[in-house]
């Protein structure tokens, strides 16, 4: 029988200096090469990556244990660090080995479902059913002491900006706005749910009334919505609130956490932070989180073409709400096919636009769709855009939120497929002054466009209630890196009265606002500080450190893009008892 060993020194640890010394190293098997009396074993953990070399100076049991071994089996050697006949540069312990006089098996493997290497071919969905075995690549296990990396850096730098960490519940009530909860039966009180917390919102702002004064949380958070590349239905958030807080501190405090973590993750200064309005975002990028890498910004050419004779671009501004953008691609004229030009006019189609119009600016004439422009609305096109031989024009029309969308994706497109976006490069920006209500025309209602507890900027408190709700900009922002939103908050409504006259806005009556925002409420009116937060996507801003575009690749069990746990097998079934212990049916199953 085995037995266990202290271990002396990680995989990753041996170097020249160790020479001589007696080690017990313990691992999986990366590789096995058995060369006929002579076996080489490379034995991996988190650490790194030890050659062990078994030869005729190590014992006949030693041998045999090392011509038996195969790929992850997990291994305990003991022996000798000697230096290497060859050292291997690519190796961080490559000029040392380890000579065994001791082999011995811990524990076997079933045949392996894909290699263990960051080069493996296994589709996600196979590496997710055996995400124990993925887990042990080396770039996730990277990935995973990055996480914990940023997660110990926040918490000391909050813990330095007098912030204390609080826990708040995990089952909580349901409240309106926002995705969907995910919603739990209560055993002990039939008919009722707790809701899984969207955010701690409600709870960090009571912390507030409660004379914390500066709380932060590494929490867990859950939303019922479609999922994406960088998103999940439970995800982390780094969320903070302060007292006395006004928008610059809060964005001060946020811009501090930012630069200490790429700085003590990545050895990266983070910044510069520039700001634009909400509206100056959506008028240059199209969307509110735009990745400022690049440039292809758009330019409005609505004013310009009013009263075109171009049929197909009149016909669109005289929608309600019409409008025209445009960018340049530089340079692109000659190397972008009639083919091309034909994907990315299905690519904005996607977004709802009936098509895409261009021109080829080729020694001063323009070819293509846009030709067929006037002469004068073409050279003041040319003006307002800056277009130069070669360039090539991308234009679009129709209802503003179908251009923003369709231009938007297909700007992020053009850039990936020219080689437009620099590497090893985080741009960042704020977003500010966002409105604070949209009309949802399906409930026939304003809702809040962030949440109901944000504050409307002061000069906007007189519009509730004026008919003039679509004017109201709310005191919130938004940080961006790379075009994700990687943190957002705003300042909170701390007068019982303001947020009431936002929840009439929002189609709540004082009933309706009690039953669901009643210990708020009551809260607010014993004494509430002004006060504001901000909550950062921790995965995505791992995501961003690790150099992936898949959130997935920074968690340790995610979900796939439709929820599953492909690992575990959840969501699953229920038995009817347990079901019947909960005063719940299965509908499904009925």
């Amino acid at each position: 029988m085995t037995t266990l060993a202290r271990r002396t020194h990680t995989c990753g640890e041996p170097r020249a200096r160790h020479s001589g010394s007696r080690v017990t190293l313990q691992g999986w098997v990366d590789a096995h090469r058995d060369l006929g009396g002579v076996v080489f074993m490379d034995l991996r953990d988190r650490y790194g990556i030890t050659q062990v070399t078994v030869d005729h100076r190590s014992p006949p049991q030693a041998r045999q244990a090392a011509a038996a071994a195969r790929l992850e089996y997990v291994m305990q050697i003991r022996g000798t660090i000697i230096p290497r006949e060859k050292p291997n540069p690519d190796m961080p312990t490559g000029q040392v080995e380890v000579l065994a006089d001791s082999v011995e098996l811990l524990s076997s493997t079933l045949p392996l479902p894909f290699a263990i290497s960051d080069d493996c071919n296994a589709n996600e969905d196979t590496r997710l059913r055996y995400r124990f075995l993925d887990l042990r690549r080396p770039a996730l296990q990277e990935n995973l002491l990055t996480r914990h990396k940023a997660a110990l850096t926040a918490r000391l730098y909050l813990d330095s900006q007098g912030f204390t960490e609080v826990e708040t519940p995990v089952l909580t009530r349901a409240t309106p706005e926002g995705a969907r909860d995910y919603l739990v039966p209560s055993r002990v009180h039939p008919g009722s749910w707790y809701a899984l917390p969207q955010s701690p919102q409600i709870f960090k702002q009571i912390l507030m009334v409660a004379g914390a004064d500066r709380y932060f949380q590494v929490v867990k958070c859950f939303r019922d919505e479609d999922l994406r590349a960088d998103r999940q239905p439970e995800f982390t958030q780094i969320d903070m609130e302060l007292s006395f807080a006004d928008r610059e501190l809060v964005m001060e405090i946020a811009q501090g956490l930012t630069t200490a973590i790429w700085r003590q993750v990545l050895g990266v200064e983070a910044g510069p932070f520039p700001r634009l309005s909400y509206h100056q975002a959506m008028s240059r990028y199209g969307c509110d989180a735009p990745d400022t890498r690049f440039g292809l910004e758009h330019h409005d050419l609505t004013q310009l073409l009013q009263g075109t004779a171009f049929r197909i671009i009149a016909g669109a501004l005289e929608q309600e709400g019409g409008i025209c953008k445009a960018f340049l691609v530089p340079g692109a004229a000659g190397s972008t096919s009639r083919k091309t030009l034909d994907s990315w006019t299905e690519l904005v189609r996607t977004h709802g636009l009936g098509g895409l119009l261009w021109a080829k600016v080729v020694q001063g004439k323009w070819t293509g769709p846009l030709a067929r422009l006037g002469q004068q609305e073409r050279s003041a096109i040319a003006t307002s855009v800056d277009a130069t031989p070669g360039d090539l024009l991308l234009l679009a029309a129709g209802p503003a939120s179908r251009v923003h969308a369709g231009l938007s994706a297909l700007r992020l497109h053009v850039a990936r497929v020219r080689e437009l976006i620099p590497r090893d490069q985080f741009s960042f920006c704020w977003i500010t002054d966002f409105p604070a209500f949209e009309f949802d025309e399906g409930q026939q209602r304003w809702v809040a466009v962030h949440h109901p507890f944000t504050a409307p900027l002061p000069q906007h408190v007189p519009l509730l209630g004026s008919g003039r709700e679509h004017e109201i900009l709310s005191d919130a922002y938004d940080l961006v890196c790379n075009g994700h939103e990687i943190a957002g908050g705003s300042v909170r409504i701390h007068d019982p009265q303001v947020q009431s006259r936002v929840f009439h806005a929002l189609g709540l009556d004082r009933r309706q606002a009690e039953e669901k925002f009643g210990f708020l409420l009551e809260a607010l009116r014993y004494g509430a500080p002004p006060h504001g937060g901000i909550a950062f996507g921790f995965d995505r801003c791992v995501m961003l450190l690790c150099g992936t575009e898949n959130i997935r690749d920074v968690i340790a069990f995610p979900k796939t893009t439709s929820a599953q746990d492909l690992m575990s097998g959840a969501p699953g079934t229920v038995d009817a008892a347990q079901l019947a212990e909960l005063h719940v049916t299965n509908a499904a199953s009925g």
